[in-house]
């Protein structure tokens, strides 16, 4: 789940870290008052889901509360990376004298949560590590011990700190720390962490991104989540029914259990020259009703053109799968050829279910994609032969 830049800050400031004055506007009159309220210049910026807003236009400065209305009405309404911007954030400006970096992410290769400082700021951290990676200072806290204070001090020592203003920087890292780990964070950016003229640091903006799967435990988090505006519907309909969907731009959609056989599903089906239009696992245990929404989800896809029904069985039970087709098919719900391979638990009753259904029932994985990338190429030929790619996604 991620969160709004204005949702992440106040998270963040009842951790006791530091913030310019700021409110949520949604229309340009909201934002005039609140830059007249702030009393001075203030920065208007989009709230969207999205990396990038400053270059895209979606971050402005206004000297004076006319110029934060003309900003918040350039804001409103514009699309960033397909995303409609409905709220800007109204902040105050401060004096900075530099800007750092400092976040912590789910490092898996390290297996723990490593925490990165930089004195490079206000940049693109990817872009950073990418081109100077000594610019990036990390450690990685101990799983059991948490974060320790040597830790945090090498941090402040890295970015080139100390004495009043390396203690500073290091209780920002420690909060961070802990709103990472009572938040059930992946991802929690500042960035820039600005040192002002008084000599104290203030974030100035900050990215948090919390763990689907721990939302059961963030009670107030999942209730704020405002995903229904950002998403496409098809991942919404999905995520209500317990499966995980992602639209691509190929022809052959996909229905798989697990997330590793998904993807193999996908490079398979490139190998032998078809492209995938989905990315969809239905999960573990999946019963007819949650197979059969999945399968519309794909479907609705215009750009699809022969569905693989790729199932390993394990928890998840072939023959249920296979009655989910072939309920969908009889109900008039599937339009284009289905290829099914069905391995594992009950395959044997699954394919006895889909050969009475009109579905091409392949032995291998590699028959399966060979077929389908058939179909498909052959469903989207126009009348003289040549590739047609359909109506195309709205």
């Amino acid at each position: 789940m991620k969160t709004y830049e204005y949702q992440a800050r106040e998270i963040l400031k009842g951790y006791g870290i530091p913030f310019p004055e700021a409110q949520v506007a949604s229309s340009p009159e909201e934002a005039e008052s609140i830059a007249r309220g702030s009393g001075g210049s203030v920065v208007v910026k989009a709230q969207a889901l999205v990396g990038g807003r400053g270059k895209a236009g979606g971050v402005k400065k206004a000297a004076d509360p006319a110029a934060a209305r003309e900003a918040a009405a350039g804001i409103l309404g514009m699309t960033l990376k397909g995303r409609a911007v409905r709220r800007v954030l109204v902040a105050q400006t401060v004096p900075v004298v530099r800007e750092y970096y400092v976040g912590a992410v789910l490092d898996r290769s390290a297996k723990a949560v490593t925490l990165m400082a930089s004195a490079v700021g206000g940049m693109d951290i990817e872009e950073v590590a990418r081109t100077s990676p000594e610019a990036i200072v990390r450690v990685s806290a101990d799983p059991l011990l948490g974060l320790s204070d040597y830790q945090t001090r090498d941090l402040a020592r890295g970015v080139g700190l100390s004495g009043t203003q390396a203690r500073a920087f290091r209780a920002i890292v420690a909060a961070l720390f802990k709103v990472f780990v009572e938040k059930d964070c992946t991802l929690l950016e500042v960035n820039p962490l600005a040192l002002t003229e008084s000599g104290g640091f203030m974030a100035l903006d900050s990215k948090l991104v919390v763990d689907d799967n721990a939302l059961f435990r963030q009670p107030v988090l999942a209730a704020v989540e405002d995903s229904e505006s950002e998403e496409e519907p098809e991942e919404i309909e999905a995520r209500k029914v317990g499966a995980s969907y992602i639209a691509l731009e190929g022809n052959v959609g996909c229905l798989v259990n697990g997330a590793g056989l998904a993807m193999a599903t996908m490079d398979v089906i490139k190998l032998f020259g078809g492209e995938p239009a989905n990315f969809l696992d239905i999960g573990g245990g999946a019963h007819v009703d949650q197979v059969r929404a999945a399968l519309r989800i794909l479907l609705h896809d215009p750009l699809v053109r022969a569905v693989l029904v790729n199932i390993f069985g394990g928890i998840t039970r072939c023959d249920v799968v296979a009655q989910a087709v072939v309920d969908a098919i009889a109900a008039g719900e599937v339009t284009v050829p289905v290829v099914a391979r069905l391995v594992g638990t009950n395959a044997a009753e699954g394919r006895a279910i889909i050969e009475k259904a009109d579905v091409y029932l392949a032995a291998t994985m590699t028959e399966a994609a060979v077929k389908v990338v058939e179909l498909a190429d052959l469903r989207s030929a126009g009348p003289d032969g040549t590739a047609s790619t359909g109506e195309g996604r709205p």
